[in-house]
């Protein structure tokens, strides 16, 4: 059964750092890209980062470009995702998903989603 479960969550202030992990099981975790997603309250999910099988090719989206590092080690079959200078606006709930193909400037197609790990960021 193809499991992601997201961990690293939590409250930080602006400014402040956080590094997310997920952990993938059921597959051949080094077969797939995959990336990060969150969505905020009312909002739509907003594609945030990606990486390719071998970790060789990320993509970020422009809101986190130089702030965020996505990562991977397929020996451990985990995705990492490093969030520095957080802002209030990174406020949401991330999700790792497994990539069915990644599009050009890095948004993807997903067909396995974790439950996601809550990011709040406030003073």
């Amino acid at each position: 059964q193809v499991q992601l479960v997201e961990s690293g969550g939590g409250l930080v202030q602006p400014g402040g750092s956080l590094r997310l992990s997920c952990a993938a099981s059921g597959f051949t975790f080094s077969s797939y890209d995959m990336s990060w997603v969150r969505q905020a309250p009312g909002k739509g999910p907003e594609w945030v980062s990606a990486i390719s099988t071998g970790g060789g090719s990320t993509y970020y989206a422009d809101s986190v470009k130089g702030r965020f590092t996505i990562s991977r080690d397929n020996a451990k079959n985990t995705l990492y995702l490093q969030m520095n200078s957080l802002k209030p606006e990174d406020t949401a709930l991330y999700y790792c998903a497994r990539n069915i193909i990644i599009r050009v400037g890095g948004e993807g197609e997903y067909d396995y989603w974790g439950q996601g790990t809550q990011v709040t960021v406030s003073s």
